[in-house]
């Protein structure tokens, strides 16, 4: 219950915090802003985070916690590949509708530079575990080639989102990234498909 109590804690410190970065810029957000908003105390927050640069590393955490939304709304009788679409669409969407562009360039900024933690790329994160999930249930009903493996799978979809992200930021956002990706992700992840003659279960020749 403690663990939980505090996962929840810092769940509203980083939500909070996004919140307002997103409204009214990072520069401009205080530390007793976000405080208020999460309804925590001085104490809760410099529990979890050293100062408000802090929270620039937390961006993982709101995404993992989108996805945990949308495991509730995930359609049984989805294929896997529409599935992963899915989930691909409904994370563009928030962060188009709720990130600046200015923060997720910053964030990305910072992965590529730092010496320590690289968030994006950590395995026990809910994204990746719910990719793994996903796909070897597509093996196993014969919707996805079992010519790779699951790991090769999931960090050719992590990179192509990541990829996908970092070209909106580079261009500045001059482009609408849900459409785009919608439009691009199905010939980025062609190879995740079996041949025609085997996606009803037959199976594939190794």
């Amino acid at each position: 219950m403690a663990k939980k109590n505090a996962r929840n804690t810092r769940g509203r410190i980083v939500n909070a915090a996004w919140k307002l970065f997103y409204e009214q810029g990072y520069e401009d957000t205080t530390v007793e802003e976000i405080i208020d908003l999460s309804k925590t105390s001085k104490g809760s927050f410099y529990h979890y985070f050293d100062g408000k640069d802090a929270l620039l590393s937390t961006l993982s955490t709101l995404f993992d916690e989108k996805y945990e939304e949308l495991i509730e709304q995930l359609d049984p009788d989805m294929t896997a590949m529409d599935t992963l679409l899915f989930l691909n669409r409904e994370l563009f969407g928030m962060i188009e509708n709720s990130i600046s562009i200015e923060l997720l360039t910053r964030l990305l900024s910072t992965q590529l530079i730092t010496n320590g933690e690289k968030h994006l790329l950590d395995r026990d994160r809910i994204y990746y575990k719910l990719l793994r999930k996903i796909i070897a249930g597509g093996q196993e009903r014969g919707q996805l080639t079992t010519r790779l493996s699951v790991s090769e799978m999931v960090k050719r979809y992590a990179l192509c989102e990541r990829a996908l992200m970092y070209d909106w930021c580079l261009c500045g956002g001059e482009y609408p990234l849900c459409d785009y990706a919608a439009r691009q992700m199905p010939h980025f992840l062609c190879d995740f498909l079996p041949p025609p003659s085997s996606k009803n279960g037959s199976g594939e020749n190794p």
